[in-house]
C-alpha cells in the first residue's frame, strides 16, 4: 500500500507540480486548499481565484481537493503578531509565523487528521535525515530557495514534511506544468505579503489599522527635509515612498532610511546606498529557534542571511546570554532591520535563526 499524502494546493505553478510530481512517483495523493486570509472587499485578495485554479488542477490531475478555512487561526497567530510588531516600530515577517504556525502546524494536523502519512509542499527546499535529526536544507535553485522562511520548522514538523520542489529550478517546473497542460503553468508568481499583495497597496493597508502619526525627516547631519506620515510606515533601507525632492543632498543619489528614532518620531535619512551609516557589522537577535534542538556549541563561525535572497554573509554568533544571540559579522551589512530574521546556515545545512533586536 502506497504512502498517503496531502499536498497543499494553493492554486499557483509551484504546489500544482508538487501534487503532479508526487502522483508520478505513485503516492497516494490528496490535495488541500487552506484559506488563510478573508478580505473580499480588498482588489489585492486573490482567494477566489487561487481557489477556482487549485479545482482546475486537482481535476486535471484527477486528485481529490480538501478545502479548510484557517481565517481565524491564521488572525490570532500571525496576523495579531504582525500588528504588534509594526506598532513596536519593527518590521515583521509574516510569512516565516505563517510556515510555522499554519502551513506546518495546523495544516499539519488536519492532513494527519485525513490519514496521511506526511504533508507536502512547493516549496524550493530540501530535507534529509542524519545523525543529527532531521534537517532543513536548501534548495537547489538558488534564486528561489525558501529555506530562510522555514527556519522556524521544528523536528517533528520536518519528519512529516516533504519538498517534491527541492531539486527543480522556477524554469523546470513552468517546463514540467506546460507539458502536462496544467494552466498554471504561466500564472504569475505571487508577491509581497500574502494578506496585501503588492507592495503598492502596502500603506493604505497598514492605514487601515494605525493611525497617521506626522513627524519630522532629518538627515544623518540634523537637517529637516521633509514630514513623514507615521514611522511604522517606513523601513531600515527603504528607498521609495520618501518624498524628498529637488535641493536637498549634493547630487541626483536616490535617499535611503537609515534610522527610525521613536521616542522623538525622526526619520533619520541618507543620501546613496553606500552611505556607512546603512551598514552594520553587528546585530542581536532573539526568540532563537534552533532546528536540531538545541544551539550549536558557541562561539561558532558560520553563514547568515538577514533578508530573503540576500547571499550568504560568513559571521560568529559570539555569545548566547539570556536568550539574545549576539552575532559580528566579517563584512558590512546592508539594512539590518530590527524585526526581520536573521537565517544561520551551515553551507547548504540551515541550522535555525532568529529575530533581529
Amino acid at each position: 500500500m502506497s504512502e498517503r499524502v496531502i499536498v497543499g494546493l494553493s492554486g499557483g505553478v509551484d504546489s500544482s507540480v508538487a501534487a503532479l510530481l508526487l502522483k508520478e512517483w505513485g503516492y497516494d495523493v490528496e490535495c488541500l486548499f487552506m484559506k488563510n486570509w478573508d478580505d473580499p472587499d480588498a482588489e489585492y485578495c486573490t482567494t477566489e481565484q487561487d481557489y477556482k485554479d487549485a479545482v482546475r488542477v486537482s481535476d486535471a490531475l484527477n486528485l481529490p481537493l480538501h478545502t479548510v478555512n484557517f481565517v481565524k487561526e491564521y488572525r490570532e497567530n500571525v496576523f495579531s503578531y504582525f500588528l504588534e510588531e509594526y506598532d513596536a516600530g519593527r518590521t515583521p515577517n509574516p510569512d516565516i509565523l505563517c510556515n510555522r504556525e499554519i502551513k506546518f502546524k495546523a495544516f499539519l494536523e488536519y492532513a494527519m487528521e485525513l490519514g496521511a502519512d506526511f504533508m507536502a509542499t512547493g516549496h524550493y527546499a530540501n530535507s534529509t535525515k542524519s545523525d543529527e535529526g532531521n534537517q532543513l536544507l536548501k534548495g537547489f535553485d538558488t534564486n528561489k530557495d525558501q529555506s530562510y522562511f522555514l527556519y522556524a520548522l521544528n523536528q517533528r514538523q520536518l519528519s512529516k514534511a516533504s519538498f517534491p520542489l527541492g531539486s527543480l529550478t522556477k524554469q523546470n517546473v513552468r517546463a514540467l506544468a506546460e507539458k502536462h497542460n496544467l494552466h498554471t503553468h504561466d500564472k504569475k508568481d505571487s508577491t509581497g505579503i500574502c494578506f496585501i499583495g503588492e507592495q503598492k497597496h502596502f500603506i493604505s493597508f497598514l492605514k487601515n489599522y494605525f493611525p497617521e502619526n506626522p513627524g519630522d525627516i532629518r538627515t544623518i547631519d540634523g537637517k529637516s527635509c521633509g514630514t513623514h506620515d507615521g514611522l511604522l510606515f517606513y523601513t531600515i533601507g527603504q528607498r521609495k515612498g520618501l518624498g524628498i525632492g529637488g535641493g536637498f543632498g549634493t547630487d541626483d543619489s536616490p535617499w535611503y532610511v537609515a534610522k527610525k528614532i521613536i521616542e522623538s518620531n525622526e526619520l533619520i535619512v541618507v543620501q546613496g546606498r553606500d552611505h556607512p551609516s546603512l551598514y552594520s557589522k553587528q546585530l542581536t537577535a532573539d526568540q532563537l529557534h534552533w532546528i536540531s534542538g538545541s544551539a550549536p556549541k558557541i562561539p561558532i563561525t558560520i553563514y547568515a542571511k538577514v533578508r530573503y535572497r540576500q547571499q550568504d554573509e560568513k559571521c560568529t554568533i559570539n555569545s548566547i546570554k539570556d536568550g539574545v544571540a549576539n552575532v559580528s559579522f566579517d563584512q558590512p551589512i546592508f539594512a539590518v532591520t530590527p524585526g526581520q530574521s536573521v537565517v544561520f546556515y551551515n553551507h547548504d545545512v540551515c541550522l535555525g535563526g532568529g529575530i533581529i533586536q
